[in-house]
């Protein structure tokens, strides 16, 4: 069977991670078709009409996108195109699984964690205006829809994936209605689920105790913007956002993407570690029933952090790029 997917390259070291993500599934044999988004090139020449460019067509085409790094300006300029890719297909579930890599200098090992976080609303969707010169307002929608579909996702996934706790992070002792409306959302859907033990922790708390014991939480279950942040956090426990992966999944579509950074200052140089966009392609290989496929780059992957011969810079090696694409790909064998 041949998957036609669609590719969004990204952004400053986006174009050479993909390169060698794409040389690297290319050798399991599995058959791929990319369907290439050159966005930044769309956004130049559409500015903000790039939602309604060709992206969202091909994405809704192929059910499927492998994304790059892509920049997001902060305190102005266009809004964050991986907001807008999420809201405009309904991508309401942010997956995060975040595990130890062996070989990989970390501030704690044995981390086995996955974050589920709703990603459609709630502060981080952006809706904000000025009411008046020197006052801003910002709005945070929680609705009992989005709450509920999350929450249900989480429990199916602890049950197919043999998950056994599920902790809710929360703000409802002061948002007692918004917060509060999430909370009370996800109890219900608790209680069809009585196999997977479920717990609730206040984000404050939450973020204070994932850095003294990591290994107490086994899934977390968070609202947009607190969910963004202590990814982002988890991530931090076992190397950084080079070494996780990320998808974004709805009903019709789902986007796998690398959720680092560009990194101008190393772009083009041929060093850029790709780990973080490969373990994003496992996860699509999975969610494309190409299962072997996955577990052989995930072996193979593994295999070449656990030898330590081929690792990049920001890993504490010295290879290249390439030189560890072509690890990988001979792990493969």
């Amino acid at each position: 069977m041949t998957h036609t997917i669609t590719l969004i390259p990204g952004d400053g070291i986006g174009l050479e991670v993909s390169k060698a993500v794409k040389e690297i599934l290319a050798a399991t044999g599995v058959a791929i078709t990319w369907d290439e988004i050159p966005a930044r090139a769309e956004i130049e020449r559409r500015g903000t009409t790039f939602m309604q460019s060709g992206v969202l067509d091909s994405i809704r085409k192929n059910r499927v996108a492998l994304k790059g790094p892509m920049t997001t300006a902060v305190a102005g300029g266009a809004p964050s195109i991986n907001v807008g890719l999420r809201q405009a297909l309904d991508l309401y579930a942010n997956l995060r699984p975040v595990r130890n890599l062996e070989g990989v200098q970390a501030r704690f090992q044995g981390v086995d964690l996955v974050i589920i976080r709703e990603n459609t609303e709630d502060l981080y969707a952006g809706l904000e205006h000025t009411v008046v010169p020197g006052v801003v307002e910002s709005l945070k929608i929680i609705t009992e829809r989005a709450s509920t579909r999350i929450a249900k996702f989480a429990f199916e996934y602890a049950r197919k994936h043999s998950r056994k706790k599920i902790h809710a992070i929360h703000k409802a002792n002061i948002m007692k209605l918004s917060d509060g409306l999430f909370l009370t959302s996800t109890r219900k859907v608790a209680e069809q689920y009585p196999d997977v033990e479920y717990k609730e922790l206040i984000i404050d708390n939450a973020c204070l105790q994932i850095v003294l014991d990591p290994k107490q939480f086994d899934m977390l279950l968070l609202t947009n913007l607190y969910g963004d942040i202590m990814s982002d956090l988890a991530a931090g426990l076992v190397g950084g956002l080079g070494v996780v992966p990320s998808g974004n999944i709805g009903e019709n579509c789902a986007i796998f993407e690398a959720v680092h950074g560009t990194a101008p200052d190393i772009a083009g140089k041929g060093i850029a570690n790709p780990t973080a966009l490969l373990m994003s392609g496992i996860m699509m290989l999975d969610h494309i029933s190409e299962m072997e496929a996955a577990r052989r780059v995930e072996k193979a992957l593994h295999r070449v952090y656990r030898e330590g011969k081929s690792l990049t810079r920001d890993v504490r090696g010295t290879a290249t790029t390439a030189e560890f694409t072509a690890a990988v790909i001979a792990a493969l064998n």
